[in-house]
Order: C-alpha cells, then sequence, then structure tokens
C-alpha cells in the first residue's frame, strides 16, 4: 500500500479473500461464509466484536445469506480474520468457484417437505469446501428450498433443488366422495373426482405434500420424499428460469451425484466467461440432462479436476 492507496494487485490478493472494496475508499467489507445463513449466537457476538473493532460497526446480510462487516482498513484485514478465526467464522465466497449454499428454513417451516439444514450442510462440505480449489468457468451457485413455494428461488441458482413429497395414492381406499378433502386441499387443482374415482393430474401435481393425510378414508396416507433438481438459472443482467430434470429423485446420494455431475460437467465443458445456464444453451438441455442423469463424468473426476482447465474465470465478485 503506497501512501495510504491500495494498489490494483493489493486489491485483487483480498478480494479471492472475501474482502470486496467499499466504493470511493480504501476500505473492504469482509464476507463471512455461513452454512445456509446461519450462525450462532456467540459467532454473532465475536461478529459485532470484530465489525467495531476493525469496521465501522456496520453489519449487513447478503442475498446468498453470508454477512460482510463493512468499513475495514486494508492493514487490518488480518487482523480481522484472526478475530473471527477465533469463533470458527472464516472468510471467502468470491471469484469463479462453487459458491456457499443458500437455504430456506425448510427444517423448521410448517411447509419443509425435507431437511433443508441437514442438505444444504451437507452440500456445502461436499462441494463448497470439496472444490474450494476447483476454479470454474463462473460462479456456480446452489440452492435448497424445502417445498415448491420457492421461498429461496432454487429455479434462479445454476443448481436449485425442491423439496418433495409424492402423494401415494390407494385407489382401493377412495370411496369417491362427491365432497372430496383432496380436492379441497390441492392448491394447484390437480386433483378431481371422476367416475367415482380420485384422480391426480401429474402434469399439474407439483408434489407439495397438502392432501397427504387429508382423506378421511387414508386414500392418501402418506408419501414419498425426494428431491427435484433444476438446472440452468441465473439472476443479474441477464436471467435464466433452471428448468427441472425428468425425474425427482427418491434416493439423495443419486441426487448428490446429479448435482455433483453437474460441477463437473461445467468444468469440462463450460467456456471461460459464461455462466452454466450458457453452457446449457450450447450443449443442448437434452445431452446435459442425460449426462447428469446416468452419465460417466463421475469416473472421469480426478482427471477434469487435475486438468486445471479455467486458470481464470469470469466471476467479478
Amino acid at each position: 500500500m503506497a501512501n495510504g492507496s491500495v494498489t490494483p494487485e493489493e486489491e485483487k490478493s483480498v478480494k479471492a479473500l472475501g474482502f470486496l472494496r467499499n466504493r470511493g475508499t480504501n476500505n473492504f467489507s469482509g464476507r463471512i461464509i455461513t452454512v445456509n445463513g446461519k450462525i450462532t449466537a456467540d459467532q454473532m457476538i465475536c461478529l459485532s466484536e470484530a465489525a467495531k473493532l476493525y469496521g465501522n460497526g456496520v453489519v449487513t446480510m447478503t442475498t446468498r445469506l453470508t454477512v460482510e462487516c463493512q468499513g475495514i482498513p486494508f492493514d487490518k484485514i488480518e487482523d480481522f480474520r484472526a478475530h473471527v478465526a477465533k469463533a470458527g467464522l472464516s472468510t471467502g465466497g468470491t471469484g469463479s468457484k462453487v459458491r456457499p449454499v443458500v437455504s430456506c428454513k425448510g427444517t423448521t417451516c410448517q411447509y419443509g417437505l425435507i431437511d433443508t439444514f441437514e442438505l444444504s450442510e451437507e452440500i456445502h462440505e461436499r462441494f463448497y469446501n470439496g472444490y474450494r480449489s476447483v476454479k470454474l468457468p463462473h460462479k456456480f451457485k446452489i440452492a435448497v428450498g424445502g417445498c415448491p413455494n420457492n421461498c429461496v428461488k432454487p429455479d434462479l441458482n445454476d443448481v436449485g433443488i425442491i423439496g418433495q413429497l409424492i402423494p401415494n395414492f390407494d385407489e382401493e381406499s377412495c370411496n369417491g366422495c362427491k365432497k372430496c378433502a383432496v380436492v379441497s386441499a390441492c392448491p394447484m387443482n390437480a386433483a378431481k373426482v371422476a367416475d367415482g374415482l380420485l384422480q391426480i393430474d401429474g402434469a399439474k401435481c407439483n408434489n407439495c405434500g397438502r392432501c397427504v393425510g387429508k382423506c378421511g378414508f387414508d386414500a392418501i396416507e402418506d408419501g414419498t420424499r425426494g428431491y427435484k433438481i433444476y438446472i440452468g438459472g441465473r439472476w443479474g443482467k441477464s436471467t435464466a428460469v433452471g428448468r427441472p430434470l425428468g425425474k425427482v429423485f427418491t434416493d439423495r446420494e443419486e441426487a448428490l451425484a446429479a448435482i455433483e455431475r453437474a460441477i463437473l460437467l461445467f468444468c469440462e465443458q463450460g467456456k471461460t466467461g459464461e455462466r452454466f445456464a450458457s453452457t446449457i444453451s450450447r450443449l443442448g438441455f437434452e445431452y446435459v440432462e442425460k449426462e447428469l442423469l446416468d452419465g460417466g463424468i463421475l469416473s472421469r473426476k480426478d482427471e477434469i479436476l487435475a486438468a486445471g482447465l479455467h486458470a481464470t474465470g469470469g466471476a467479478t465478485c
């Protein structure tokens, strides 16, 4: 730092550590990683202390559920990092890499169909931490939603997971009630009684699970939990709504394998500077879908990662 001014090289060096320059100043916002937006009370106290000791005392929440402390001078960055590390916190979340995972509060929400905290923590460990050193063509964002309400907008991420509860319909238990509780409970108008039997339109049903347990005759007593995966979503100057893969995953490991295939395919076949949505558009959705469902790319994992195909990525923040 010459004459109190931060050089471009210095700015770049700390950007990789999660420190973004505050506009018009020589100070920085330090981006602290959370796992799906969850931190402990003790960590919150530590962040507050660090913000007052080394920054301007302001703490902001980002749209990706990380936390930023503003106004940190360049020469106080390492002191700040050392302070938050005492509470087990680290900075980062920038660059052309897998980004910190976001999730809704499906674990505690009345509408949650899956344990979003547990799933997003596993994704964080396997793909944010596990792929930390892997440079991708661009940033790669993952979101986990607990139900089709889509509060965290999974379909606007490079990969989005949406919890599902597929109704298990027992025709023999159905009495074909004229006033059907399942029909009344369905928010998608996917259920109707015709010819004395409940019918569920699979094209309309979004597996929200609202119908499960509603029938007084136990025609839909339970459901099968699963994961719907969207790929190729993007938000920003150029937007794209992701498309779902053509199956609902009922096996957790199979769903996680599809996510890893997506990251590896992006690393191997994406062009530096393009988002995953553009890669899918260029390669064709059907081709990408087949690769993610049953492709052999996992067998080439070590080769792909060793190749280091993207020395510089396209992410600017």
